[in-house]
């Protein structure tokens, strides 16, 4: 069973505090944990901001809606209970509670006119998702797209410009030592399979092996098994292989049986560490998401 979207949600929160007693937040989603059948995989689902589980994002909002729509109201902090609306409503015993149907109450329909949404066109269903995942979908859209456009770029580049490149992410990731120290080591070796030694911190405790090519095809285990034999030559211990293509199955679990620890970073991976670390492009828009803080309105 897929994980309830949160207007699935609203109706069964509200039926468990027909007790007319205060509930905690995190009662409530362990009864609907149960009650829905949530496994463990589906609890462990995040955003894809990665900062909250997925299932407890949507019971948050449909309490959220809830309280709009003055169905339940907050007795103190972290707790909530049903009011007489919200009783009312349940001896109707609606078939569901989604936007629509609170869209009756004068409140909700306040709410809903503060976040400027477009209502749902003659038979246009309501949205499924919440503000947040909604917002967080559309976040990694956009970073997808752009992540296609800059793996794009890097096919496209020299040689010599894609070694720079190689240079910069692995100085903003805190590698090699100063972009100075690491332009000298980048580049400088290109015998028996290695294109560069850089420092693994910038005390030059240990050193990594660095491998890194643009690629047309798949990259196979031949070349893995090349780059590991370099690395037993030199008495290395650690290696980063990096190519703007892919890399097969068999390279994949040959790296991972080695002796040597070697990383394997494809294309894909290479430009989602180059856009976590602003290399190469540039922030265009920011938006802060902000909650309340509760423990600034509790009285000492």
């Amino acid at each position: 069973m897929a994980i309830p979207v949160f207007q699935q949600i609203t109706l069964p929160l509200l039926q468990l505090l027909e007790d007319k007693q205060e509930h905690s937040l995190r009662q409530i989603i362990d009864s609907l944990i149960s009650g829905f059948n949530v496994t463990q995989e589906e609890l462990h689902e995040l955003l894809p901001s990665g900062k909250q589980a997925i299932f407890d994002n949507r019971v948050g909002w449909a309490r959220t809606y809830l309280k709009k729509a003055g169905l339940i109201e907050s007795t103190r902090r972290g707790f909530f209970r049903i009011t007489q609306r919200g009783l009312k409503v349940l001896q109707q015993n609606p078939a569901k509670i989604d936007v629509k149907f609170l869209e009756q109450f004068e409140e909700f329909r306040a709410f809903q006119s503060t976040r400027r949404e477009r209502p749902a066109q003659p038979g246009q269903e309501e949205p499924e998702t919440t503000p947040e995942e909604a917002l967080a979908n559309a976040y990694q859209d956009l970073k997808n797209n752009l992540a296609g456009e800059l793996l794009q770029q890097l096919k496209a580049s020299s040689p010599t410009q894609f070694e720079n490149i190689v240079i910069d992410l692995l100085v903003a990731m805190g590698y090699g030592g100063s972009r100075k120290e690491a332009a000298r080591a980048i580049g400088r070796s290109g015998d028996e399979g290695i294109d560069g030694i850089i420092n693994e911190d910038r005390l030059g405790l240990d050193v990594i092996y660095v491998q890194a090519k643009k690629w047309e095809g798949i990259v196979g285990r031949p070349e893995i098994q090349k780059f590991a034999g370099a690395l037993q030559g030199q008495h290395a211990k650690r290696g980063i292989f990096m190519t703007t293509s892919n890399f097969s199955k068999e390279a994949v679990d040959f790296a991972s049986r080695v002796d040597n620890k070697i990383v394997l970073i494809d294309g894909d991976t290479l430009v989602q560490h180059m856009i976590d670390h602003n290399v190469g492009v540039t922030p265009s828009v920011n938006y802060e998401v902000k909650k309340i803080d509760l423990d600034y309105f509790t009285e000492e």
